[in-house]
């Protein structure tokens, strides 16, 4: 199996269809919030609207960087949410980051093993497959505040 296809793998697991490490995933979790859990803020965390758009923004953001060879997103932007208003709202907001999330995985897995190994735009960024092992890492930290932030709505 070549390298990318194992890391696409990984990456489907933690976003569209995977149990293994967190006995879950982004698709299955986003699928059980309604529109007002999505933005309902408790405290001073993230809404599950805002780190699903943050995600969202680097899974597209490297996804363009992948086709193009510019890097073009900023971190300042990454909580940059639209309101989310209603049920259509949310429902774009989730289509669009499954959308990305399968054009992702998809483009890491056609990627060569020595493209792997090639600098990711500029060497102080690394290489794309430290890239993508960084986005896996991030997007599970961010599905386990989601989860957590999912059952602490479910006990008010």
């Amino acid at each position: 199996m070549k390298q990318s296809t194992a890391i696409a793998n990984r990456l489907r697991e933690v976003l569209l269809n995977g149990h293994w490490i967190a006995n879950t995933n982004y698709k299955e979790q986003l699928q059980l919030v309604t529109w007002q859990q999505a933005i309902y803020k408790i405290g001073n965390l993230n809404t599950i609207a805002a780190l699903t758009f943050h995600l969202n923004y680097y899974i597209s953001g490297v996804l363009h960087t992948f086709n193009t060879g510019k890097l073009e997103i900023k971190d300042q932007y990454s909580f940059d949410l639209s309101p989310i208003e209603n049920e259509t709202d949310w429902q774009t907001l989730t289509d669009d980051f499954l959308r990305n999330a399968e054009m992702f995985t998809a483009k890491v897995e056609e990627i060569s093993d020595e493209q792997l190994q090639e600098t990711f735009i500029d060497e102080k960024y690394g290489t794309n497959l430290r890239n993508i092992e960084g986005m896996i890492e991030h997007c599970y930290y961010h599905l386990g505040q989601i989860s957590l932030i999912r059952k602490l709505i479910a006990s008010i």
